[in-house]
Parts: structure tokens; C-alpha cells; sequence
């Protein structure tokens, strides 16, 4: 669980995206209620090199954004 401070600072980064970005300010008021630990989450860098996954190099004329 976030403590109140955390969660409140989620709820308020909502409240500025809303207009701009409804779906991140939902998932924020819902990550806050919920009270999700993000540290304890992997990252997609993470879970590529748990299973070895590497990225293919680019090809001609072909730009990767990661």
C-alpha cells in the first residue's frame, strides 16, 4: 500500500493529465487506490533479459526506438 503522501501526489499527476490524457490519469487514480508497488515490478529491460531476448539490429533505412 502507498502511503497517504503517495497516493495523494498520484491523484494530483491524474488531475493534470485528464484533459490531456485520460487513459494515464485513470491509470494513475487506479494504481493509487490500489496501492500497487511499482518497485517491486519488472521492467520490460527486465523481463528481456530473463528470457534472452535480444533486439534485432535495425535494417537499412529502419530507425528502433526502445
Amino acid at each position: 500500500m502507498f502511503d497517504p503522501d503517495e497516493a495523494e501526489g498520484l491523484r494530483a499527476t491524474a488531475r493534470d493529465a485528464a484533459l490531456e490524457d485520460p487513459t494515464l490519469a485513470y491509470v494513475l487514480l487506479d494504481l493509487a487506490d490500489r496501492g500497487v508497488d511499482l518497485n517491486a515490478r519488472h521492467t520490460w529491460d527486465d523481463i528481456k533479459t530473463e528470457r534472452g531476448i535480444e533486439a534485432a539490429p535495425a535494417t537499412d533505412g529502419e530507425q528502433r526506438v526502445t
